[in-house]
C-alpha cells in the first residue's frame, strides 16, 4: 500500500471514530433526558398490561378517597355479570387472603344452568356480603356483636362478643354469612399445613385458630377486605378477577369508575324489594 492509500485509510478510520463517538454521545444525552423525564412524570405513567387499565384507575381513586374523612366515603362493589366466566378466582383469593377454613366462604360464585337442551348455557353470580345500609342481620343479634359501622359503611362482627347463636345467619336474605365450626383442612391429612397455622387478620386484628378461641364458634362474612382498603390496596377479589368483572371504589366521588358504572341503565341490586339497600351492584 502506497503513502497516498495509507493517508486515505487513516482519514477513513478517523472519520468513523468521530462518527462513533458522536453517536454514543447522542445516545447518552437521550438516555439522560429520558431518565429525567421519567423522574418528573407521575408514578402512574408506566406501561400498563393490556386490560388492566381499570385496576390502575381504581387504585388511584382508592388512594384519593382515603384522603377524605371516613364519613365522606361510600365504599361500593360493582360486578359485571356479562364478564364473569365462573372461574372462582375471586373465591380462592378470598380464602387465601383471609385464611378461611373449610365451610367458611366469604365470596361464593353461584352457578345456574339456564335454557333447555340443546340450547343450554351457564350463568354465574358472585355473591359477597352486600354491606346493606339497612342490614336485617344486625338487629337480631342478642349481644350486639354485629353492627353497621357509620364511618366505613361495613357491617362488622365482633368475634369477642359473638356467642355463635347464628341468628344473623338466618336473618341474612342473601346467605352471606358462614359459621366457623373449627374445622381444618388437615383433619383429612396427616400433617397440618403452614397455611392453617398462620393467623387471619379479619377486622384488622390478629386471630390465632387455637384451643377453640375466636373466630372458631363465630359467624363470619365478607368485609370488603377493609384491612387492605385502609392500607390503600384493593380487595383481593377485585385484583384477581381474570374477567375484569369486579370493581371497587368510592361512589361518593362522581368521577370514579364505580360511580360511572352504577349510573348505567343496566344496573341492578339483589332483592331490592326488601329495602336492604345493598352496596353491591350488578351489571346485567
Amino acid at each position: 500500500m502506497n503513502e497516498q492509500e495509507n493517508t486515505k485509510a487513516e482519514s477513513r478510520r478517523e472519520f468513523l471514530g468521530k462518527a462513533m463517538l458522536a453517536a454514543l454521545g447522542t445516545a447518552f444525552l437521550a438516555g439522560q433526558v429520558e431518565a429525567k423525564a421519567s423522574e418528573a412524570a407521575p408514578k402512574e405513567d408506566f406501561e400498563v398490561p393490556e386490560g388492566d387499565e381499570h385496576l390502575i384507575r381504581m387504585q388511584r381513586e382508592l388512594k384519593e378517597a382515603l384522603k377524605k374523612p371516613a364519613k365522606e366515603r361510600r365504599w361500593v362493589m360493582v360486578i359485571d355479570l356479562r364478564k364473569c366466566v365462573g372461574c372462582h378466582a375471586c373465591t380462592i383469593s378470598c380464602i387465601a387472603e383471609n385464611k378461611l377454613p373449610p365451610g367458611v366462604v366469604y365470596r361464593p360464585v353461584i352457578e345456574e344452568e339456564v335454557g333447555s337442551y340443546p340450547n343450554v348455557s351457564m350463568r354465574f353470580l358472585p355473591r359477597p356480603c352486600m354491606q346493606c345500609d339497612n342490614p336485617p342481620c344486625t338487629p337480631v343479634c342478642p349481644v350486639h356483636a354485629t353492627w353497621k359501622d357509620e364511618e366505613d359503611g361495613i357491617v362488622h362482627i365482633d368475634y369477642n362478643k359473638c356467642i355463635g347463636c347464628r341468628y344473623c345467619i338466618t336473618a341474612c336474605p342473601y346467605g352471606a354469612r358462614s359459621f366457623d365450626f373449627g374445622e381444618n383442612y388437615s383433619d383429612q391429612t396427616p400433617k397440618t399445613s403452614e397455611y392453617e397455622e398462620a393467623p387471619s387478620f379479619d377486622w384488622g386484628k390478629k386471630w390465632e385458630r387455637k384451643n377453640g378461641d375466636s373466630p372458631i364458634g363465630n359467624a363470619r362474612k365478607c368485609h370488603f377486605c377493609i384491612h387492605r382498603v385502609k392500607e390503600g390496596m384493593l380487595p383481593a377479589c377485585t385484583t384477581t378477577c381474570i374477567g375484569h368483572a369486579t370493581y371497587f371504589g368510592d361512589a361518593n366521588n362522581p368521577k370514579s369508575l364505580v360511580a360511572e358504572l352504577i349510573g348505567k341503565p343496566n344496573v341492578m341490586v339483589l332483592k331490592e324489594e326488601l329495602g336492604t339497600h345493598p352496596r353491591v351492584y350488578y351489571l346485567v
